[in-house]
């Protein structure tokens, strides 16, 4: 078991408000928080920068933190030769993307951890990912790599600057580019579909071969695509890989909820920890699916995900932790923290939890003697029920009851196992992208509950994320908001979240706020000569460069959501400047979006919506009268992406939200009323369900 006695070393960390930078407090290693005092630091003892960026779930950075950062030899090296500074890279996107960008130029691959050696100026000259503590693989050792960078530095420190100053300017240049521009038209996005089509996996689902990422945003445009054209391949596509990953292992069998990635092309084994990012944009993908098709799967995935966020993620005040981590204890007594620990099972474990169920259970979900994860058994649909059924004589509805029992039974075996770590800070952009699909779910599923964590959400960020002029800040944690400014791509995913409670709620404070939000993005992030969006407003910190993330990594490009977003705001407002600037931001990633579509899903659905007729939806009703909900029902059960829907309620003077759809709208019999409009060309308004129900699916 972990000792109780003091630790030998406690460093600049142990005041961090990050849990990340936490994680290394008591390293002998001389960490730095990144910050003016650090970087005067080196410039002040001429000392080039050891800076190692991570995250507080990631696996590898947990394993180079106790082979190399807990090691007293190779932190007496690293305190020798460098400033050491850490970085969380989920509270500082800015300067993860920075000096990503620059690894990528110099490795042409990229990852975390990731490890840079900087000038004193902050311009990295040599860089990589994880690196062993002994050479193997290929890979020199951790000790090798900092012995030689410190000879560089002090024998062939002429060379080093210049090659420094060479990765600088092409870094500066290439976030300062102007895209060239190209039209936004259906054969871009027959393109980006037939790409796509080729790289898909026709087995398993998903996209290439191991390791396998889910990629929620290349799913809504998939999913967009299928419904506009009518293709049965891109239905296929889509439907195949949520099936098969609702059935791995990287689908949390018994407590809902995706893990990050699987290592394998089959979904089996994950990386085991879960990020609400992951969690958040798959929920919204297989709710989206469930309207399009009624599919039952796809509603219970994307409730127990939901369900798994709200128990697990919670802030009880109303926001969401980041990430549950990949490490736990594998039992009480254990001193060593393993990967995936909390999530596996050993075939006796589960003999002596269910009994005379066991057998079927474990026909089910490949629960073994030898195992499929190092000796252990990771969950996963590897039977049918009706298979299992027929297998053992038993009829298919008794095998479905018995499953549904193990699972309760070993969830509730698990629940006492020691937890895996809690990232427990609140970050504005991943609380936009739970905002979204709590508000889309709970129209969709009936789910009050839901609603009312989208509500306390919202009303959280907004009430503790911002600062005296309105603008979000990035993180929050302990009671506290940290003083980071928001990025892009906190000001537009919050809006588009935003705007997704309004429409569940048809509350007008909703979509005030998010208009502001669309204001400050336009204001402070927008750049005339760039014809598009800096991750970071003019009042940043400056870095070597500006940064700009033009594609989607595992959560949506910032431009990307920006685009989308101002897209709907210019129906709902009519405003050309709107869908001026989101025109410009997708005209810039259009050769991209058709040749790489797996990293521009996001701007492919901007543009889906861009390019089809846009469905205007004008309500005249008290929100919470049953009428008026009937109405919302109608739309919010039905799948619907090229919708806005804006609400005026009978007493109003003047409608509160000044929307041209809504000029001259009124009630039909003092009842609640719909007037469908599809690019500006109205139907005669309704009051019944059913005839709305028809209007929107001519």
């Amino acid at each position: 078991m972990e000792s109780d006695a003091a630790p030998r070393h406690t460093n600049r960390l142990i005041h961090a408000a990050s849990p990340y930078l936490r994680q290394h407090a008591h390293n002998p290693v001389d960490w730095h928080e990144w910050g003016p005092e650090a970087l005067a630091l080196a410039r002040e003892q001429d000392r080039p920068i050891h800076l190692s960026v991570g995250y507080a779930a990631c696996h590898w950075c947990h394993v180079l933190a106790h082979e190399s950062f807990e090691d007293e030899r190779t932190a007496a090296l690293l305190n020798a030769h460098f400033i050491n500074i850490k970085v969380d890279r989920e509270e500082r996107p800015d300067i993860d993307s920075i000096y990503m960008t620059a690894l990528q130029a110099m490795t042409r691959s990229g990852g975390w951890p990731m490890t840079m050696f900087l000038t004193p100026e902050g311009v990295p000259f040599y860089g990589g990912t994880y690196f062993p503590p002994e050479e193997r693989y290929g890979m020199p050792s951790f000790t090798q790599v900092i012995l030689g960078v410190a000879d560089a530095w002090q024998r062939r420190r002429d060379e080093v600057e210049q090659n420094s100053q060479a990765l600088s300017d092409h870094l500066r240049s290439a976030t300062a580019a102007r895209m060239p521009e190209g039209p936004i038209t259906p054969a871009l996005l027959d393109d980006a579909y037939a790409s796509l089509h080729g790289q898909f996996d026709q087995d398993e689902g998903g996209f290439g071969r191991a390791p396998k990422f889910p990629q929620p945003m290349t799913y809504e445009f998939l999913l967009r695509y299928a419904q506009r054209t009518g293709t049965r391949l891109a239905w296929d596509m889509l439907a195949l890989s949520l099936h098969k990953m609702a059935e791995g292992g990287i689908y949390d069998q018994l407590g809902g909820g995706f893990h990050r990635y699987s290592v394998d092309g089959q979904w089996l084994v994950p990386h085991f920890e879960k990020m609400l990012y992951d969690n958040a944009l798959l929920a919204r993908v297989y709710t989206e699916a469930y309207q399009a098709t009624s599919d039952p799967l796809y509603c219970r995935v994307a409730e127990q995900t939901l369900d798994y966020v709200a128990r697990e993620l919670r802030h009880p005040e109303g926001g969401f932790y980041s990430t549950q981590d990949a490490d736990s204890l594998p039992t009480p007594q254990a001193s060593h923290a393993e990967e995936g620990a909390f999530f596996v099972w050993g075939l006796d474990e589960v003999r002596a939890a269910l009994g005379p169920d066991a057998m079927a259970f474990a026909a089910a979900y490949d629960v073994t003697q030898k195992g499929n994860f190092e000796g252990r058994n990771i969950l996963h649909v590897l039977r049918q029920p009706d298979e299992v059924a027929g297998t053992l004589g038993i009829p298919p509805h008794e095998i479905a009851a018995l499953l549904g029992r193990g699972r309760r039974t070993l969830f509730e075996l698990r629940e006492r196992r020691p937890r895996p770590g809690l990232d427990n800070k609140v970050l504005a952009s991943w609380n936009g992208m739970a905002l979204r699909a709590f508000a889309q779910a709970a129209g969709v599923f009936g789910r009050e509950d839901y609603l009312a964590h989208a509500e306390r959400c919202a009303a959280f960020v907004l009430g503790n994320m911002r600062d005296a002029e309105g603008r979000l800040l990035r993180a929050w944690k302990d009671g506290q908001a940290g003083a980071t400014p928001g990025f892009l791509e906190d000001h537009a995913l919050l809006a588009d979240g935003l705007l997704a409670l309004y429409e569940a709620t048809l509350d007008p404070r909703w979509l005030a706020e998010c208009r502001a939000l669309a204001e400050v993005m336009l204001a402070e992030f927008w750049d005339d000569n760039l014809g598009g969006f800096y991750d970071t407003a003019a009042r940043h910190e400056a870095l070597i460069a500006r940064p700009r993330d033009t594609g989607d990594n595992a959560t949506p490009s910032g431009n990307a959501a920006a685009a989308e977003l101002l897209l709907k705001l210019a129906v709902i407002y009519d405003q050309p400047r709107y869908r001026e600037r989101a025109m410009a931001v997708l005209g810039g990633m259009a050769q991209l979006m058709g040749q790489y579509p797996t990293g521009f899903g996001r701007y492919l659905a901007a543009a889906e919506f861009a390019l089809a007729p846009t469905q205007e939806i004008a309500l005249v009703g008290d929100p919470d009268a049953e009428d008026t909900k009937a109405l919302r029902e109608v739309i919010a059960t039905r799948f619907l992406p090229n919708k806005v829907l804006v609400l005026r309620r009978p007493d109003e003077a003047a409608p509160t939200i000044a929307s041209p759809l809504l000029d001259g709208r009124e009630q039909l019999g003092g009842r609640a009323t719909a007037y469908v409009c599809r690019s500006y060309a109205c139907q005669m308004p309704v009051t019944e369900p059913d005839a709305l129900v028809a209007q929107l699916q001519a």
